[in-house]
């Protein structure tokens, strides 16, 4: 067989061999019938003897599945040194089951130097468990740049994790094999992933230093609330790092960039998995049109991931029925996600028993969500026995969250010694909620130094509130530029509290200013006087008050009048008090004993001197002595002094 040549070849389509041929003119040609002008010509060739034509038109008859009219002409064609031929009769055994024979034609195709038949034995040795030999087969195909065999030998190689798989999954990529475009990528986007794991290529967005704060925390924190999880990845995951999302950059973001062009390969070639994960990161590139176009061709292809994600993403552009329709078309594919989407949309509309229904379908198709947002629903609705219960079957699942919701829920019942055995796992898992949580357990047992490491691990992870609590523990500690750091990723996180503490240790540090010269103007706000402006503007009341003492000190009576209010009228018996000052001093003193009434009320004792002075001077000298009495007992020590000292004198004064 050393003169066989190689004037047909072949290509597969799965696991079988169909042949593709070449005429003697280097065209290719197919045959479409028997009575084909190409096939009788060939067959009259074939006839005559002639042993290019026996090989093109047994390939063209096993191409139609006439397998008993192929086999003679391939024979004859193998016998007069066809290598292409040899290869055919190859497949051709192989597919009557005559396996062994049919690896013997390809072997002897192979030694002539055939890609495609080394392929088809290479895929023989393969099957049989022979992976040497196997290798070695598929090696000689790939090297003669035979796409199947590239693909075999990368999938082989992949299977043993070797790292030379890359390498000919993009030699068969090249050659346009769609499948291979698309692991291409995939490896790629792992090595991505990777690399930003590293910490070496994640750059991280301002104000995304970790989750959204899920609770507030001042004094006694209650225990935080559950949101529900509408989709544990509907998009896939995005490349983000330790925590909060994260934008790639240097080879991590060249190797996205990569894969997303072997996507878009695959895809255009019809790979719908390929176009779901072009869609997803065209998605987080912002690019969202593209992302649609590509999650549509997907899902009509029948992608339930791609139809679940291109709901999302028309929810987030407000067309939440066009969302629903393309949920409910995965949902009813068997799409976990997209059936706890729509769950969660019928909840939000208040219909329970819909929400519930479509729960129930995403944990049969076994998503985890369904069973912890069942438990959510559960608990709004008060049935707290039917919460825990989803809430374990979630929780023994691994579901982090679910093991969080079922300790507070426990906690609630007074359980302590059965949550905390659930908050840990949560936390371990990495839940972040329930490390806060756990802080908040051992805080409330005494123990400060368990609750300061569980609140230090959740602030390292984003959790706003877990940081305000660290920031404060080092200020008592007298770390005040530790506490600083936190603070400040706590106030940056929404945090009021963290805010004013903030400001209050910037503050601190400020030497103290005199009032500004008449007529000089103000001066500009110091960063500590910020902090207190944002943290009032989220209506912390002592904020309000130092803002509004601030504000006065630069000479800005308005503006000190409108913090002094709004905290007075939010409770605040300082900001009543020094609202009733400014007032007195501008001359409405009426109206300042009506705040100074307020603050002596809620327990300000110099509110309550004040009332004694101002009811002294206009000779009402049983309310002044009634007011001094209150001041006394009020305090602190120097107004209690003063209150008796005026109260002895009224005194006096009566009986006199």
């Amino acid at each position: 067989m050393e003169n066989m040549g190689d004037r047909a070849t072949l290509l597969e389509t799965g696991r079988y061999v169909q042949p593709h041929v070449n005429d003697a003119a280097g065209g290719t040609g197919a045959a479409d019938g028997p009575d084909t002008e190409a096939e009788a010509r060939h067959r009259r060739a074939a006839d005559a003897g002639d042993t290019a034509s026996m090989s093109v038109l047994g390939a063209l008859l096993l191409r139609r599945g006439d397998l008993d009219g192929a086999e003679p002409y391939l024979r004859a064609a193998t016998a007069e040194g066809e290598r292409a031929a040899a290869n055919n009769l190859g497949v051709l055994l192989h597919q009557r089951g005559y396996v062994d024979d049919a690896a013997g034609w390809w072997r002897i195709a192979a030694v002539a130097g055939s890609a495609p038949a080394a392929h088809a034995l290479g895929r023989h040795y393969r099957e049989l468990g022979d992976e040497p030999a196997a290798e070695y087969w598929l090696r000689q195909s790939a090297e003669q740049g035979h796409a199947l065999g590239a693909y075999a030998l990368a999938d082989l190689l992949e299977h043993r994790s070797d790292v030379g798989a890359e390498r000919w999954l993009r030699a068969a990529a090249e050659q346009g094999h769609r499948e291979a475009a698309y692991r291409l990528a995939r490896a790629l986007e792992r090595r991505a992933r990777e690399s930003a794991r590293s910490g070496a290529d994640v750059v991280y967005r301002a104000g995304t230093a970790g989750p959204a704060p899920r609770g507030r925390r001042t004094g006694q924190e209650p225990l935080l609330s559950m949101d529900p999880v509408t989709s544990t990845d509907p998009r896939l995951p995005a490349y983000t790092g330790t925590p909060g999302p994260a934008t790639m950059s240097g080879p991590a973001a060249s190797l996205v960039s990569e894969a997303a062009q072997w996507y878009q390969q695959a895809a255009a070639r019809g790979h719908r998995r390929a176009a779901l994960h072009l869609g997803a990161i065209l998605e987080r590139r912002g690019e969202l049109k593209e992302a649609g176009r590509w999650y549509l061709s997907a899902a009509k292809d029948g992608e339930a991931r791609a139809a679940c994600a291109l709901g999302f993403l028309l929810r987030d552009a407000g067309d939440e029925e066009s969302a629903a329709v393309w949920w409910l078309r995965a949902a009813q594919e068997g799409d976990g996600n997209a059936a706890n989407a729509l769950g969660a949309l019928h909840a939000a509309r208040g219909e329970p028993q819909t929400a519930e229904r479509w729960y129930r379908a995403a944990m049969d198709a076994g998503d985890v969500n369904g069973a912890y947002n069942l438990g959510l629903l559960c608990a709004a609705q008060d049935r707290t026995v039917q919460a825990e219960q989803w809430y374990r079957r979630a929780a023994y699942a691994g579901h982090r969250e679910a093991a969080n919701a079922l300790a507070v829920l426990l906690l609630q019942a007074d359980d302590a010694t059965g949550a905390e055995p659930w908050f840990s796992k949560a936390a371990e898992a990495g839940s972040v909620d329930a490390a806060f949580n756990l802080g908040i357990l051992y805080a409330g047992r005494d123990d400060d130094g368990a609750a300061l490491r569980w609140y230090e691990r959740a602030a390292a992870a984003g959790h706003t509130e877990a940081a305000l609590q660290v920031g404060i523990a080092r200020l008592r500690d007298g770390d005040d530029r530790t506490a600083e750091r936190h603070l400040r990723c706590a106030a940056g996180g929404g945090s009021a509290e963290a805010a004013f503490r903030l400001a209050t240790v910037l503050d601190s540090r400020e030497p103290p200013s005199g009032p500004p010269a008449l007529g000089e103007p103000h001066g500009v706000k110091s960063e500590c006087e910020q902090w207190y402006e944002r943290a009032a503007e989220q209506g912390h009341r002592r904020a309000q008050v130092r803002v509004g003492m601030l504000a006065a000190a630069r000479g800005d009576i308005n503006d000190a009048a409108r913090w002094y209010r709004e905290a007075a009228e939010a409770g605040s018996r300082n900001g009543a008090f020094n609202l009733g000052l400014l007032l007195a001093r501008e001359g409405g003193e009426r109206e300042a004993a009506l705040w100074w009434t307020r603050a002596a009320q809620a327990g300000h004792g110099r509110a309550a001197l004040r009332l004694a002075l101002l009811a002294a001077r206009r000779g009402e000298l049983t309310e002044g002595q009634r007011w001094c009495a209150r001041a006394v007992e009020l305090g602190p020590a120097e107004v209690a002094e003063r209150a008796a000292r005026l109260r002895e004198a009224l005194h006096q004064e009566l009986t006199a």
